[in-house]
């Protein structure tokens, strides 16, 4: 069975849907992928902070290449977020599809995110598997 490379774009202040998403891809059957996503428990270590963003931009950018698509949590926040923007810019700079997800209830989500999707999934793990697949071929 294929192992999917996935990045999870998240803002650290909602990491509980972050975990929630993931807990639904891993529940998904015959669907198995690694994450390379940058968890609130284990941020990137930045090493000189005169050029911070630059090398944040550079791990990031390596994360990603590495990935088969890149995965982004839909919510209002994600527009306001310099850090999913530049996750977005990069997966577009590297011609990585963007999938899209809902999340679960939200009445509004991000105009930024959905207009850069490749794919615009809801708040389930069949459809997020069956969207990696599809797009991150």
């Amino acid at each position: 069975m294929r192992e999917y490379n996935v990045f999870i774009s998240h803002s650290w202040s909602y990491s509980d849907n972050y975990e929630k998403l993931v807990n639904i891809m891993r529940s998904v059957p015959y669907f198995e992928f690694n994450d390379f996503s940058v968890p609130k428990d284990d941020p990137l270590r930045i090493y000189n902070s005169q050029y911070y963003k630059s090398e944040l931009y550079n791990k990031i950018y390596n994360k990603i290449k590495m990935c088969t698509a890149v995965i982004v949590l839909a919510g209002v926040y994600s527009t306001f977020s310099d850090s999913i923007n530049m996750e977005v810019e990069i997966a577009n700079k590297l011609s990585k599809p963007i999938i899209a997800v809902q999340p679960w209830g939200a009445e509004k989500t991000s105009q930024f995110v959905k207009k850069n999707a490749s794919i615009i999934v809801g708040w389930n793990g069949k459809s997020i598997a069956d969207a990696v697949k599809i797009y991150g071929c």
